[in-house]
Parts: C-alpha cells; sequence; structure tokens
C-alpha cells in the first residue's frame, strides 16, 4: 500500500479515538472576576491594534507566513519562548510539582532538554535551507509532491491535536476565572485567533507571543518573589517546610510513581525532548529571522527565558505546597485532604490570590488567557500554511499559483481551522482530551523529527525511505497511544492496556529510523542516486545560507 494512504488512514483512526474519550471531571463556572475581564480586555484592545499595524506590513506571503524574515533574534527568541509557555507550562507544571514534588521537576527538565539540540543540530540549517514551512526542507532535494503531501498531513496532524487540547483548556479556565459558558468562551478564543491569524499574519503573531512572553515572564517572576518572600527568600526554609506540610513528606523530594517505571520514563523523556524539533509551529518561527546567525541568537534567547520561567514554575508549585495546601479556602468544602476549588490545576492561581490578592489574580488569570490565544494563532498559522504553501501552491499548483492566490487560500485554510478548532473544542467540552498531548509529541517526535534531521544529515536519505519511514513513525505512534493506559483504559474503559507505557517515542521512534534506513538503502532506482547526488548542493547550501531567501525591507 502507497505509504501516503497509510497516512490518510492514520488520521481517520486518530479522529475515531478522539470521538470515544470518556467524561472527566469538569470546572464549574464561577463568578465574574471584574480584575480579570478588565485586564483581558485590555490585551485584546493592545493585540487587535497590534494586528491593524500588521496588516499594514503584509504586502506578501514571505511578510505572511515569516514575517519577511526581519524578526530579530531577541525578538524572535522571545516569541519562540511565547510559542513553548503556554498556560499548560504555568497551570500544569506548577500543579504537578505542587501534588508530585521531585517528579514534577523532572517532567519540567523533560520539556526543556530539548533546546540544546535544536541550537547545535537545526537552527542553522533551518535558516539556511527553509522558505515557509519544514516541508521546503524535508523536500529540498526529494520528490516535491509526495514529500510535502506527507509534511503537510505531518503538520497537520500535530497542529489539531494541540489545537483540541488548546481550545478545550481554554473554554474551562475562561469558564473558571471569567463566568463565562463553555461555549462562548471557545467561540471568543476561534474568533480572536481567525482576526490574529487572517489580518496580520505572522508579524501579528510574532508580536502577541513577544508580548505574552514579556506578561507570563514578569507575572510569574513577581508571584515567585512574592511566595519566596514568604520563606525569608530561602529555598532551604521553603524545602524543609514543604517536607513538614506535604502527605508524603520527605518523598516528595525524591522519585515517585511517575519515575517508577524507567521505560516509561525514558519514553516520555525522549518524547518531550524531540517531539520539541518536531513541532511545526516551533520550526516555523526559524524562518522569521534574516540569517542563520540570528537563528542561532534566537534559540540562544529562547533557552533562557523558557529554562528560567521553568525554575519559576518549579518555584511555584513548592511554594504552593505550603501556602495553598494548608489554606482551607482553596479547597472544596475547606477540607484540606479533599479536591482544590476549580480543579488540580488551578494551583498557581490559588497562590496568586494567596499573596497578590484578587487584583494579581486578575493579572494571571488574563495572562493565561493570553498566552492561549497566542498558542492557538500560532498553530493555527502553522496549520494554514501547510495547507496553502505546501498543498495548494506546490502540489496541486506546481508552484504556479500567485501570491495572492495563494493568500487566498492560506485565509481561508485559516477559517476551516478556525471553525474546526471551535467545533472540536465545544465537542470534547466533557472529555478526557490528556491522551491527546502524548499522541502530539509522539508524533512529532517520532514522524516530523525523523524525516527532518535525516534529510538534513543523511546523503542517502530517498524520497521512498522518508516516506516510509515517516509513516511507520506515525502509524506505530498512534497505535501504542490507543492501547496505553492513557486511552485503552482511562478513555476506552478497559481493565488493562495491552501496551504498557504512556508515551510511545521509545519505540516509534527508533522504528521511524531503522525503517528509514533500511528502505533508504534498499532503493536502487535512478531517482534515488539523484536525490543522493543533490545532497552536495544542499550541504553547501545549509553551511553557508548562499540562496537561502533574504528578508524583506519594511
Amino acid at each position: 500500500m502507497n505509504p501516503l494512504r497509510i497516512l490518510g488512514l492514520a488520521a481517520l483512526c486518530m479522529l475515531s479515538a478522539g470521538v470515544l474519550a470518556a467524561p472527566v471531571i469538569v470546572a464549574e463556572k464561577q463568578p465574574l472576576n471584574l480584575h480579570a475581564i478588565g485586564m483581558f480586555f485590555v490585551f485584546v484592545l493592545g493585540t487587535l491594534a497590534i494586528t491593524w499595524w500588521a496588516a499594514r506590513q503584509t504586502r506578501s506571503t514571505a511578510d505572511f507566513y515569516t514575517a519577511g524574515g526581519g524578526i530579530s533574534g531577541f525578538q524572535n527568541g522571545l516569541a519562540i519562548a511565547g510559542d513553548y509557555m503556554s498556560a499548560a507550562t504555568l497551570l500544569g507544571l506548577s500543579s504537578l510539582v505542587f501534588a508530585k514534588g521531585y517528579d514534577g521537576f523532572i517532567y519540567t527538565v523533560a520539556f526543556f532538554v530539548g533546546w540544546p539540540l535544536i541550537t547545535f543540530l537545526m537552527a542553522e540549517r533551518l535558516r539556511n535551507l527553509g522558505k515557509f514551512t519544514f516541508a521546503d526542507i524535508v523536500s529540498y532535494r526529494l520528490d516535491q509532491t509526495r514529500i510535502r503531501t506527507f509534511a503537510a498531513f505531518g503538520s497537520l496532524t500535530v497542529v489539531c491535536c494541540y489545537l483540541v487540547v488548546q481550545m478545550v483548556g481554554a473554554g474551562q479556565l475562561i469558564k473558571l476565572l471569567f463566568g463565562l459558558d463553555y461555549p462562548i468562551a471557545v467561540m471568543v478564543v476561534g474568533a480572536l485567533m481567525l482576526v490574529y491569524v487572517i489580518f496580520g499574519g505572522m508579524i501579528a503573531t510574532t508580536w502577541v507571543q513577544i508580548i505574552k512572553a514579556v506578561l507570563l515572564l514578569a507575572g510569574g517572576t513577581v508571584l515567585a518573589l512574592l511566595a519566596m518572600a514568604e520563606f525569608g527568600f530561602s529555598y532551604e526554609t521553603l524545602a524543609a517546610r514543604a517536607v513538614d506540610t506535604h502527605a508524603i513528606g520527605k518523598a516528595i523530594m525524591g522519585p515517585g510513581s511517575m519515575l517508577a517505571d524507567p521505560l516509561n520514563a525514558a519514553s516520555m523523556s525522549l518524547g518531550l525532548a524531540f517531539g520539541i524539533a518536531g513541532l511545526p509551529h516551533i520550526l516555523m518561527r526559524f524562518f522569521t529571522v534574516p540569517n542563520a546567525k540570528e537563528a542561532r541568537k534566537s534559540v540562544f534567547y529562547a533557552t533562557g527565558f523558557i529554562g528560567f520561567f521553568f525554575l519559576v514554575v518549579v518555584t511555584l508549585g513548592f511554594a504552593a505546597i505550603v501556602i495553598v495546601g494548608t489554606d482551607p479556602q482553596y479547597f472544596v468544602g475547606g477540607d484540606l485532604k479533599g479536591a482544590l476549588i476549580g480543579g488540580g490545576n488551578m494551583v498557581a492561581m490559588h497562590l496568586a490570590k494567596a499573596v497578590g490578592g484578587n487584583l494579581f489574580l486578575g493579572f494571571l488569570s488574563a495572562t493565561a488567557f493570553a498566552t492561549i490565544l497566542a498558542v492557538v494563532a500560532g498553530l493555527a498559522l502553522a496549520g494554514a500554511s501547510a495547507i496553502s504553501h505546501d498543498l495548494y501552491a506546490t502540489v496541486l499548483k506546481k508552484g504556479t499559483a500567485s501570491e495572492r492566490d495563494e493568500m487566498r487560500v492560506t485565509r481561508i485554510a485559516t477559517i476551516g481551522l478556525g471553525v474546526v478548532a471551535i467545533g472540536l473544542g465545544i465537542l470534547f467540552e466533557k472529555q478526557n482530551v490528556a491522551f491527546l498531548v502524548g499522541l502530539t509529541f509522539g508524533v512529532a517526535a517520532s514522524t516530523n523529527f525523523p524525516v527532518l534531521i535525516m534529510a538534513m544529515y543523511w546523503k542517502d536519505l530517498t524520497t521512498r525511505g522518508a516516506l516510509w519511514g515517516g509513516c511507520a513513525g506515525l502509524v506505530s505512534a498512534l497505535l501504542l497511544v490507543i492501547l496505553s493506559p492513557a486511552v485503552w483504559v482511562t478513555v476506552l474503559g478497559n481493565a488493562k492496556a495491552i501496551f504498557p507505557y504512556d508515551h510511545p517515542a521509545l519505540f516509534s521512534m527508533p522504528l521511524a529510523f531503522l525503517v528509514i534506513v533500511v528502505v533508504s538503502r534498499l532503493d536502487r532506482s535512478a531517482r534515488a542516486e539523484r536525490e543522493r547526488a543533490a545532497f552536495d548542493d544542499q550541504f553547501v547550501r545549509a553551511q553557508t545560507g548562499l540562496g537561502a531567501a533574504a528578508a524583506s525591507a519594511h
């Protein structure tokens, strides 16, 4: 069977598995938070003004997809950090540290360790070889039609999974903090996403990400300082009181249940580390800078911002153990052994109220909402570019489409993605979408990353090897997630999982590399020989940037 047909069947199976998701606890609608709503409107009005300005600067497809390549390394570093520091980072990881202690810290480290890989192996070549999407790199010397079709489907799979998670998270968060009905919250997020992308393109998305990153870094830092003031700014005092307070005592300072199985821990770590290098909305950011030097600077700055923020998040989690964990007002019915009001992910918000009052809670709530808006805008732009640039302009029109037609298709694709995101967000309101996070990183690490890294570094890669290897990674990652405890037991209600691990990367990623190597080695066709011979030209371009797209003049 043609590997592209396998890809289509895999996507259909993924959709079917998602529809079978089981009910989960949903946040209850809360009274209006006037501080949060006021700050939210300030942010929205400010970003709409930026979008209006960006729309006047967007004159070509290069402007729309990559901001004309005119973003500096520092600005792009902030924007990349904004892309990566989602509401899930602030809320989810701080709550994980609050509940698990050291396990949450290890999970945070796994999210971070992929950045040196991008810095030293990928950033420069991404900028020199790519133009608008990572498919430009993969298809540089391979078959344009088949490889771009495959890369577009891989990108759309990751984008759609991530969009569903973000939209459901947005709906529940805003329902909790702003007192809006869930469907209205989802539609507000979707509508603003469409405005940012359709009118402002990458220029607007970049500046929204930068503003959001600054707000998140500032808010998290101030919250950490206010919390540490309770402990005399001493981490030793914080750790001692956290141990005394937590239900499992000293056990929070050592490996726990999340690291009990070494294979599961390794698989999770591989997925998180290498999945970063396969996320299309992250990869797309490297085409927004003028040259490879600025691309390296981007990752340098992004690594610093993200690393600092993750340390802040870990600090918040441990501080919340003492400050929130001992205060009955933040627990349902005042029971310290019971559930947190609003659910387990509201630890950072409760901490903000405890140390900064309602005003600071409103600021952090609006920042969390801004975070979701910025992330979904970046995802939508990555998905729309895969449809318009890879599928429409290159595969269907064979490079003959005008810029005007390509821009029109991009905007239509953005509207389509927005409608799909809103619809799935509403459909999945009461369903468990946690498995989609594992699937997103599993697919990125097992499908996009192996093909991308081999295309950049391995001379013998062929179209046939890339297609079969990428499809093997996608199908195996999908099947293993479906058969894992996260879906087979939690979602589908079976007694025992067929695949005992929650993350597929330890198995699906090596399989993808193996199939790529074996199939490419066995491919002795005339096309394969031409593709191998073209590597030298690609290598020169990757090292020097000769022939790479130049930045637009604005």
